[in-house]
This record gives C-alpha cells, sequence and structure tokens, in this order.
C-alpha cells in the first residue's frame, strides 16, 4: 500500500481529516528544516555552531516526530506532501550562493514556522492534544531563529560585511510573503475552518 500524497493546490480526500493534512505540513516543513541543518553542517565549521546545529538538528527531527505521532494519534498516518513550504520557498528563492544566504533563509524560514504555531496557539478551537504538540515546538522555535542569526551576522562581520545578512533576510522576506500569500489561499480552499493564518 503506497502512502497517500497532498499537494496544497489538490483537493483533499474526504476520508481524511482536514488537520491530519494542515499536522503533515507542520511534519513536512520540520523535516525539510533538518534537511537543511544537516547540509550545514558541511559548512559551519567552529566548535560552538557545530554544537549548536546538533541541538536544532535533533530538536527539528523531535519536532517532526511529535506531528507525525499527532497524526497518528488522530487515526491516520501522514501524508506526503508534495509542494509545502519549504519546496516552495526553496525553488522561489533559488540555491543560497554562501554561508550568510544560506543561514538569513534559514532565520526566515524559522520566524515562519514560529509565527504560524503561535497563530495556531490562539486558535479558539484548538483541542488539548495539539495545543501540547504546539506548545512543544514553540518553545524551541525561538532559540533557533536566535543563533543561526547570531552565527550569520558573526560570518558576514568576518567578511567585511556586516550588513549583508540582514539584507539577505529582507530579500528572503520578500520571496516568503510571496510562497506564503499563495499557500494561504490554497490552504484555506482545502482545509476550510482548519487552516491557520500565515
Amino acid at each position: 500500500m503506497t502512502q497517500t500524497r497532498i499537494a496544497a493546490t489538490s483537493g483533499l480526500d474526504p476520508s481524511i481529516p482536514p488537520e491530519v493534512a494542515l499536522f503533515s505540513y507542520y511534519r513536512n516543513a520540520e523535516q525539510h528544516g533538518a534537511n537543511l541543518l544537516f547540509r550545514l553542517l558541511r559548512h559551519l565549521e567552529t566548535p560552538e555552531a557545530q554544537v549548536a546545529l546538533s541541538q536544532h538538528l535533533a530538536e527539528e527531527t523531535r519536532h517532526a516526530w511529535l506531528w507525525t505521532e499527532r497524526c497518528l494519534r488522530a487515526g491516520h498516518k501522514p501524508l506526503i506532501v508534495d509542494d509545502g513550504y519549504q519546496t516552495r520557498i526553496g525553488r522561489a528563492a533559488g540555491i543560497p550562493r554562501d554561508k550568510v544566504d544560506l543561514l538569513a533563509l534559514t532565520v526566515v524560514v524559522e520566524q515562519r514556522a514560529l509565527r504560524r504555531y503561535q497563530r495556531h496557539l490562539k486558535s479558539p478551537t484548538v483541542d488539548v492534544d495539539t495545543r501540547e504538540v504546539l506548545e512543544r515546538v514553540t518553545a524551541d522555535e525561538a532559540w533557533h531563529v536566535d543563533w543561526i542569526r547570531e552565527e550569520g551576522r558573526r560570518i558576514a562581520a568576518e567578511k567585511g560585511a556586516p550588513e549583508r545578512f540582514d539584507d539577505a533576510v529582507r530579500r528572503y522576506r520578500q520571496i516568503d510573503a510571496a510562497v506564503t500569500a499563495e499557500l494561504e489561499v490554497a490552504e484555506r480552499e482545502q482545509l476550510g475552518a482548519v487552516a491557520v493564518e500565515w
């Protein structure tokens, strides 16, 4: 039996609860985030960065597992996401040209995850089980943003262009805004009342 797939631009199988699709989108974003961090391990060689990356990577994979478990507790296996946020922002942004760009893109992606989880937590309809998962993953996200931002600014300053990191973050935020505007419309159509503001 093959795993059920989902794309933000396609209809949702009526036998699958919309919240399972939402949890699957969250899971997918965390998995892609872990993949990005794994690639960063080859580029950030200071002992401090290696320690922070290892902790961050462990947390991202734990978050993906928490969303997997949440799908299972909802009575369904997680869906395979074909065109989630991370895939779309990667297509729109292209391949980062160096460590500063890679870190700037990571900050923008982490900030988006944090905001989305915070918005979901404010929903009056969020159930207790989902709230617990959201609280656990949100507790890690602020630290993720902070350490990556500091590392990106440090590397940019080391290269003699301290403003370059913040300039790259601004550029990636514009890309993020375009990507999330598309996704928000698609998810509202697909998930209805379960959709969470981007």
